[in-house]
C-alpha cells in the first residue's frame, strides 16, 4: 500500500513539474531565445508563445518591437541611401572631422581630389591626407570656432598637373555652443585659374601689340614736330613707316573685334548654300597680287562637280583669307600653296598647305591660341596680329566643326578646317 501511495505522490509531483515547465519555464526560455534573435537582427519563426497569459503578452510585445525595429531600419537605410546619393552627386569635396581631427564623413569627390585609396572613417586626417596646410587650417577652425578659407595646390597623380582648390572650413557646434567638429568644403577652381590666366595673358598681349606701333607713331610724330624742316626724302620714309604701323593697328583692331564677336554668345551664322568653286575663285582673285609678289604657284584641288555646302559664306571666306595669309607669309620665294576641299565621311575638309618653314612639334598644339607665335622674332618681322588662327578655330566651332594642323620644320604646314555636312 505504501508503494502505491509513493507512486501517486511521484506522479503528482511529475505532473506539477511538467505543468510548471510548460507554463512558466519553457515559455520564458523561448522568450529569451526571441530576444537573442531580435538583438542579432534575425527574424524569429514565430512570436506565439505557449504558456501563461503573461508570457503570451510578452511574445506579442516582442513582435511589435521587432516590427517597429524593422521600420526604423528601413527609414535609416533610406536616409543613409539618400545621404550617400547626395554626397556622391556633389561636385565639391566634403569632409567632416571631430575635435581630434579624426575623419567622420567624406565623399567620393574628396577622395578623388586627394587620390585616396581605401580611406577609412575614424582615421586621423593628417595620416590619411598628409597635407599639413589643410590640417593646420582645420585646427585653426576648431580652435577659434570661426570660418576659415584658403587655397591649396594639389598635384594630379594621373596627369601630373597642378589642381587649385578653394577650401572653406566651418566649425560645428552643439546647443551649448561647444565646438564638436568641423565641416570642410573643397571647390576645384583650376578652370577659373586658367581662365584668369588666359585673360591676363590676353590683356598683356593686346597691350604689347598696341604699344609697339603706337610708340613708333608717337616717336615719328614728335620728330616731325621738333624738326619741321625735315627733308622730303626723309619725310616720305617716315610717312611710309607710319602708314605701315597704322595699318598694323587697324588690322589688330579689326581682328580683335572679329574675335570678340565670334566669342560672343549672340553670334549668329548666316547659313546658306556655298559653292566651293565660286568661293575658291573669288578668294584666289583677291590674293593674286600677293601670290605674284613671291612668285608662288597655287594649286586648287577641287572636283569640278563638287556639290554646294550649307555654311556661312562670308565666314568661310574669312577662314580662307586667314589661312592664305599665313601660307603666303611663311612660304619661300617660288614656293607652292595648295588649296583643297574634299569630303571625309560626314565632313567637308577645307585645307591650305604650303611648303614653307614649318612649325615645331612642341608648338603645334598651341598655334590656335590667341597671340601665340611659334617663332616670335620671325613673326613680328613678317607682321600679322597673331589672331588669325584663333579666328579660324572659332568660325569652325560655330559651324559645329573643328580644326587640325600638320607640320614639319623645313617641309611646310597644312591647316585643315573640318565642317559637318548640313542636310537642312
Amino acid at each position: 500500500m505504501s508503494w502505491l501511495f509513493l507512486g501517486v505522490i511521484c506522479l503528482v509531483f511529475a505532473t506539477i513539474a511538467l505543468v510548471t515547465w510548460r507554463k512558466w519555464i519553457a515559455p520564458w526560455r523561448y522568450i529569451e531565445q526571441l530576444v537573442r534573435q531580435i538583438a542579432g537582427g534575425e527574424r524569429p519563426r514565430t512570436f506565439l508563445v505557449d504558456g501563461g497569459t503573461l508570457a503570451q503578452r510578452v511574445g506579442l510585445a516582442l513582435e511589435s518591437i521587432f516590427r517597429r525595429q524593422q521600420q526604423l531600419d528601413q527609414q535609416i537605410a533610406g536616409r543613409e541611401s539618400g545621404t550617400q546619393t547626395i554626397l556622391g552627386a556633389m561636385q565639391d569635396g566634403l569632409l567632416v572631422v571631430d575635435t581630434r581631427r579624426y575623419i567622420t564623413l567624406m565623399n567620393q569627390t574628396f577622395e578623388n581630389l586627394f587620390d585616396l585609396r581605401d580611406a577609412a572613417l575614424g582615421a586621423p586626417l593628417l595620416e590619411t591626407v598628409r597635407n599639413a596646410t589643410l590640417d593646420g587650417l582645420i585646427a585653426e577652425t576648431l580652435l577659434t570656432g570661426k570660418p576659415t578659407q584658403s587655397e591649396l595646390t594639389l598635384t594630379d597623380s594621373k596627369s601630373n598637373a597642378d589642381r587649385h582648390v578653394e577650401v572653406s572650413a566651418v566649425a560645428m557646434k552643439d546647443h551649448t555652443d561647444l565646438t564638436t567638429g568641423a565641416v570642410v568644403l573643397f571647390h576645384d577652381i583650376t578652370q577659373l585659374k586658367r581662365l584668369d590666366q588666359v585673360r591676363s595673358d590676353f590683356v598683356a598681349n593686346v597691350s604689347h601689340e598696341l604699344r609697339t606701333p603706337l610708340s613708333i607713331l608717337r616717336g615719328y610724330i614728335e620728330t616731325l614736330v621738333d624738326y619741321p624742316e625735315t627733308s622730303r626724302g626723309e619725310l616720305s620714309r617716315i610717312l611710309q613707316v607710319m602708314e605701315r604701323h597704322s595699318k598694323r593697328l587697324g588690322l589688330l583692331i579689326d581682328d580683335l573685334l572679329s574675335l570678340a564677336q565670334l566669342e560672343s554668345s549672340h553670334t549668329n551664322l548666316e547659313i546658306g548654300q556655298v559653292r566651293l568653286r565660286e568661293l575658291f575663285d573669288h578668294v584666289l582673285r583677291d590674293w593674286k597680287e600677293k601670290f605674284a609678289e613671291k612668285n608662288l604657284k597655287v594649286i586648287v584641288d577641287l572636283q569640278s562637280d563638287a556639290p554646294p555646302i550649307r555654311a556661312d559664306g562670308t565666314r568661310l571666306q574669312e577662314v580662307l583669307y586667314n589661312l592664305l595669309e599665313n601660307a603666303v607669309k611663311y612660304s619661300r620665294e617660288n614656293g607652292e600653296i595648295r588649296l583643297q576641299a574634299a569630303q571625309r565621311n560626314s565632313e567637308i575638309v577645307l585645307s591650305v598647305s604650303d611648303d614653307g618653314i614649318g612649325i615645331r612639334k612642341d608648338d603645334l598644339p598651341r598655334i590656335f591660341e590667341r597671340f601665340y607665335r611659334a617663332d616670335k622674332a620671325r613673326t613680328r618681322e613678317l607682321g600679322g596680329t597673331g589672331l588669325g588662327l584663333a579666328i579660324v578655330k572659332h568660325i569652325a566651332q560655330l559651324h559645329g566643326g573643328r580644326v587640325e594642323a600638320e607640320s614639319e620644320p623645313g617641309r611646310g604646314t597644312t591647316i585643315r578646317v573640318l565642317l559637318p555636312i548640313r542636310t537642312v
